[in-house]
């Protein structure tokens, strides 16, 4: 192999290698265990992707339900607040947290 194939397929797995890192992990256990940083190196719809999944999970446990509006816009921003303050924490720990603070002023699950 040539020094400019060599370097094309190095390229080629790089590329590969960054477009997979982009996507939101397949299950909760994966999910749980990316940073705050980590998600913001993922493109919009992966990293919106992910924070819906956690929110909804975070919500089923507790209980209620993250409505469309100024609540659900609320916990957005505590999120992005506590991902501000602490890029190296977990991601479903700050939205947890902000599920938690904002509990009270949640529907109920039916």
């Amino acid at each position: 192999m040539s020094l400019r194939t060599l370097a094309a397929a190095g390229a080629l797995a790089l590329v590969a290698g960054a477009a997979q890192a982009q996507m939101p992990p397949l299950n909760f256990d994966q999910a749980a265990y990316i940073t705050c940083k980590e998600a913001h190196a993922m493109n919009p719809e992966a990293r919106r992707a992910l924070a819906l999944y956690l929110a909804e999970h975070s919500a089923r446990y507790r209980g209620v339900v993250i409505p469309d509006g100024p609540i659900g816009a609320q916990i957005g921003h505590l999120v992005r607040g506590g991902c501000t303050l602490a890029p190296d924490a977990y991601l479903f720990t700050v939205i947890d947290r902000a599920v938690l603070a904002e509990l009270s002023k949640l529907p109920k699950r039916q």
